[in-house]
């Protein structure tokens, strides 16, 4: 007799999320919440919704940015500057776990929607707050997106090469950072309160601090040594060696042999065993001093050969070392593909549409895509109902603009 194997419930089923925000830091982190079973209710204005929807690349006009960033959330339309639309949000906060906003700091409490008065209403609230410089400090009131927080965060300075201006990574890098962190204090948070029998409590998550946070020892070194970091290109500094070489098709390669075993590998790999065998390239350390010579040994050998013989080889060498991927290339990889990271989700009209797979992987209750980003107001009847608004209360609150 084969024993049934019952689909496991999805780890925050039962979580209630309750989404103040637009564009990128906030939604991206409820997003996550949402892929792991969170019901999580989005506010959005009635008048346009989330900025989002309408950037980058538009499909019937709606962005498909849009409909990965808000999968699996409801949209409730309410307008926050009324006070009948406050009024709707402390109803919604009486039966939720988590509030995330991102909003300038002051602007819920100008809404009478701040720390203070939910956590009021719901004292077992938890509410993840993301601005630009944090909830307190002299630059709490500047405005600020993840672009200036990757600037004062350390990241654009160190980025690029050191005989051009700072660039930036090219998608909303510190954006995403800062939401990851939004989740995990959520996540602690809630386990705070639930396995600790703790109170609930708000999670303040600043940019440029969480993109700071990344900055590995750049701290110390400047206040010990007073070095201070410059921008490498695609060296990785101090470390050697860890950079990106062309190769004879016009392509390009990043190589890390810097474990002092693995740059034994490469360089007889490469017919250097005179560098092999190099007691004074035995370790890091010493390699570092020498890092052009080392750089350049590799580029000679990279540079008289197509890229798909360099990975053959460094693979059988166990070096690590992989071609750069352009989205292209990634739509088309079988590793992708096999570890599903490749969706395939259906729009309205039957149109099919890649989108990004979920992570991270659990084994037994995995994330996963129940829809695409939900049409401006699509769930806004459910949840007023819910609630105990009638339908007579809810058109009334239509004429007048708050829904």
């Amino acid at each position: 007799m084969t024993e049934r194997v019952m689909k496991a419930h999805p780890p925050l089923e039962g979580v209630r999320v309750l989404e103040l925000g637009t564009l990128i830091a906030g939604p991206f982190a409820s997003r996550i919440l949402a892929e792991f079973g969170a019901e999580v209710i989005k506010i959005e204005a009635p008048y346009g919704g989330d900025p989002l929807r309408t950037w980058r690349l538009l499909y019937n006009g709606t962005s498909l940015w849009w409909y990965v960033q808000a999968r699996n959330k409801k949209s409730v339309t309410v307008d926050l500057k009324s006070e009948k639309g406050q009024e709707i949000v402390r109803r919604l906060v009486k039966e939720t776990d988590i509030v995330i906003e991102n909003f300038r700091p002051g602007t819920l409490e100008k809404w009478n929607l701040g720390w203070e008065t939910l956590s009021a209403i719901n004292p077992n609230l938890i509410m993840v707050r993301v601005s630009g410089y944090g909830q307190t400090g002299p630059y709490r009131n500047r405005p600020g997106f993840g672009s200036i927080g990757e600037a004062m965060g350390g990241l654009r300075y160190i980025t690029g090469y050191p005989d051009r201006p700072p660039v930036r990574v090219g998608i909303s890098i510190g954006d995403s950072i800062a939401a990851l962190y939004g989740v995990i204090g959520a996540l602690m948070a809630l386990y705070h309160l639930r396995v600790n029998k703790g109170k609930g409590q708000y999670v303040d998550v600043a940019l440029y601090e969480a993109v700071f946070s990344l900055m590995e020892s750049m701290l110390p070194e400047y206040s010990l040594f007073g070095h201070v970091r410059e921008r490498t290109g695609s060296v990785l500094p101090g470390i050697t060696p860890s950079n990106t070489y062309r190769t004879r098709d016009g392509q390009y390669v990043v190589i890390g042999g810097n474990a002092d075993s693995i740059f034994k590998r490469l360089m007889r790999a490469i017919g250097r065993d005179d560098l092999a065998d190099d007691p004074a390239l035995s370790t890091n350390s010493g390699r570092v001093p020498r890092a052009e010579e080392i750089d350049a040994a590799i580029a000679a050998w990279t540079e008289a050969r197509d890229l798909d013989e360099v990975l053959e080889v460094l693979e059988e060498a166990e070096v690590p070392a992989g071609k750069i991927y352009s989205i292209a290339d990634i739509a088309q990889d079988p590793h992708y593909q096999a570890r599903g990271m490749l969706e395939e989700a259906t729009l309205d009209d039957g149109r099919k549409l890649m989108i990004p797979g979920i992570v991270p992987k659990l084994s037994l209750t995995p994330g996963e895509t129940r829809w695409l980003g939900p049409k401006l107001g699509a769930h806004t009847a459910e949840v007023l109902t819910r609630l105990g608004y009638s339908p007579e209360e809810q058109r009334r609150l239509k004429e007048e603009g708050v829904i």
